[in-house]
């Protein structure tokens, strides 16, 4: 489906991969870089890697909603499936059931690379600023839980 908003640059929102595959393919490169993430870290990462793929090929990388949890965005379907891991670093070498394109690749290696350099909670503060999606929607919680609009995400968020 593809929409048009103020510049006129169609959006396709329906994605191709799932969030869960997105979060493996993060995971494994993390941990293959000796560098593992914990489940706070890896939402705020798929909710810029959506981003970046919204705002440079005008398309979502993956089908799966992002909702305004207390502390930032996140996929319901990742979290529940890292949440045993709690404040801990995930360790995984699953593959995505799905193959990314060079172009998914690179641009998720380099959202990884430039989020990876914050602290978790820098992550969550960034993702909170005023006038963010997450901001717009959670609204001091009153959209506790909501989805976030990928059409929002889409305007708003990502400048690298």
């Amino acid at each position: 489906m593809f929409f048009f908003f103020g510049n006129e640059q169609p959006y396709d929102f329906a994605g191709t991969h799932t969030a869960k595959d997105v979060a493996k393919y993060i995971i494994h490169k993390c941990t293959s870089e000796n560098k593992p993430i914990s489940n706070l870290q890896l939402q705020k990462i798929l909710y810029y890697v959506q981003a970046a793929s919204l705002k440079e090929r005008s398309c979502a990388l993956f089908t799966d909603e992002i909702e305004a949890w207390q502390f930032g965005p996140v996929v319901r379907s990742v979290y529940r499936a890292y949440c045993g891991y709690g404040a801990a670093a995930i360790y995984e070498r699953k593959e995505p059931e799905k193959p990314f394109s060079d172009e998914e690749k690179n641009l998720i290696d380099r959202v990884v690379r430039e989020k990876m350099a914050k602290k978790p909670w820098d992550l969550v503060n960034e993702t909170h600023a005023r006038g963010k999606p997450w901001a717009l929607v959670y609204r001091e919680g009153l959209g506790k839980m909501q989805v976030i609009p990928k059409d929002v995400i889409a305007e708003y968020e990502y400048t690298g």
